[in-house]
């Protein structure tokens, strides 16, 4: 199994709104083949800063910059 980590920079102000969409964009995402599972938290640090695991491009004017994507596939698992 692939996963997508992306670590976003949510636009000043719009943290709240972005919670609404991201949820929206729950239901295409967990429609997508192969999908098991999604989760997003905030960064206690830095507030506008969320970390979700796989994607949705419905996000993408809420980042500035936009995210980093990168993919993982698991080597060890306790």
């Amino acid at each position: 199994m692939i996963v997508g980590h992306g670590l976003s920079p949510v636009r000043p102000r719009q943290e709240a709104e972005f919670k609404l969409v991201f949820a929206t964009a729950r239901a295409i995402i967990a429609a997508m083949p192969g999908f098991e599972r999604l989760s997003l938290s905030r960064c206690i640090e830095r507030p506008s800063t969320c970390c979700w695991w796989s994607g949705a491009g419905l996000l993408h004017h809420f980042y500035e910059p936009l995210p980093t994507v990168e993919h993982f596939e698991p080597v060890l698992t306790v």
